[in-house]
């Protein structure tokens, strides 16, 4: 049996554990974002940014909303200008939109609630072979979907292919975070052995250089994630999926079948690869794993349970339940999300997200937001009032003031200096 009765993957409080890492130089919880984005908690944070559940005022809906430096935000608003519009399909979770403030980008998709795979398999260790054949098939329809696109993902793992909080029924898979992603054949942004990606998950061919993206290498990395699910244990660099196979301790040997569709995604040898999604789903339907089963018996004692901690008091489904809902701190008890890898983009957008002129206004984009059903909408680029100003203002502010009182304090003690030094030599 999975887990434990007390402590384990269901107990409650076993899904808010990992501590909240002040940034610095983010925002605040309660802060309102180019007055439209209400901080309401945290729920997790990466290596560049805070992920928060925030208040569309606009909307009037709740969104995970990513919160990025401008310089960390490059290449993410690069791939929303150019390709996000173009995405719609049930296993593809893009941003639906960004905001920008001073030098903070903001970024916001839907809520998905049933963590990640990363944290399935943290929580209940080898999955079932029949859960792995149904969620890989899902990731290779993602992909399927990115790659007739022109876009190469490039940090497929299981920390990025997030999951709905399906509980014991039809688990189903999002791939998210698309930090660096690229087009298919674009060059690439590093020089010299550093490659975009994560350790352990990028195509041995990618860490030579004079490489660009290409669609074979997210199959590389989508086979490091079923050798992830079935053995429990994160792949090292150019892991040998038979060897992991053979040291792998499971309750139930991995079918040869569903064995040799994920030796052939994970082989180093790009030629030996499958070359597209598209013949690796083939490839995996043979193996007759994803013949109509039900939920029970692709599940076995998994569940997917819902990893978004409650509302905070003074907040419910419908926004705000009064005029001052309750603020929580900004250090909060939360499971961590997926954290985008490292990335030193080629250029960095310059946001007009201020008029500095008048201090009113900030440029905030959804080339295409959807509703709560999915429905799409298309929303111009647009200039929004602010309905109340930033905390970051009235900081300025006192900060100026500061100053300038300061300023005036060191020349009256020059004048008091000089006036002495006057009466001492008269």
């Amino acid at each position: 049996m999975r887990g434990s009765a007390s402590g384990g993957p269901t107990d409650p409080q076993h899904r808010s554990r990992s501590l909240l890492k002040p940034h610095i130089g983010l925002p605040p919880v309660g802060d309102i974002f180019a007055g439209r984005y209400e901080l309401v908690d945290p729920l997790g944070e990466g290596g560049a940014g805070v992920v928060w559940r925030a208040w569309d005022r606009k909307t009037s809906r709740y969104v995970a909303a990513k919160v990025l430096r401008q310089v960390d935000a490059a290449s993410l608003l690069r791939f929303m200008r150019e390709q996000s519009m173009r995405l719609e399909h049930p296993h593809v979770l893009a941003p639906t939109g960004w905001a920008g403030e001073d030098d903070k980008v903001l970024f916001t998709m839907p809520i998905i609630r049933g963590g990640s795979v990363s944290t399935l398999v943290n929580d209940f260790g080898p999955l079932p072979s029949a859960l792995t054949a149904v969620l890989l098939d899902q990731l290779l329809a993602a992909l399927e979907e990115i790659h007739a696109e022109g876009i190469v993902h490039r940090d497929v793992k299981p920390a990025n292919l997030m999951l709905d909080a399906t509980g014991r029924g039809m688990p189903r898979l999002w791939l998210g975070d698309f930090g660096i992603a690229a087009g298919d054949n674009a060059p690439r942004l590093t020089q010299g052995p550093f490659a975009m990606g994560t350790p352990g998950y990028v195509a041995p061919e990618c860490l030579h250089q004079g490489w660009q993206p290409h669609a074979p290498a997210d199959l590389y990395a989508t086979g490091m994630c079923a050798v992830e699910m079935l053995t429990g244990t994160a792949p090292e660099a150019e892991t040998h999926v038979l060897q992991a196979f053979s040291m792998a301790e499971r309750e139930e040997p991995i079918p040869l079948e569903l064995t040799r569709v994920v030796a052939r995604l994970g082989q180093a040898v790009i030629t030996e690869r499958y070359q597209s999604a598209s013949d690796a789903r083939a490839a995996l339907a043979a193996t007759g794993l994803l013949r109509s089963q039900a939920a029970e018996e692709i599940l076995q004692d998994i569940e997917i349970f819902d990893h978004i901690p409650d509302l905070p008091e003074g907040w419910d489904e419908n926004g705000p339940a009064s005029e001052n809902p309750t603020r929580p701190r900004a250090v909060s008890t939360t499971r961590d999300l997926p954290a985008p890898s490292p990335q030193r983009p080629l250029s960095v957008p310059q946001l007009a997200v201020r008029d500095r002129t008048t201090d009113q206004g900030y440029v905030s984009y959804e080339p295409q937001s959807r509703d709560l059903n999915g429905a799409r909408n298309t929303v111009a680029p647009q200039q929004s009032p602010a309905p109340r100003a930033p905390a970051l203002n009235e900081t300025r502010r006192k900060r100026a003031q500061g100053l300038a009182i300061a300023f005036i304090l060191f020349g009256l003690g020059l004048l008091v200096l000089a006036a002495a030094l006057f009466l001492g030599f008269s």
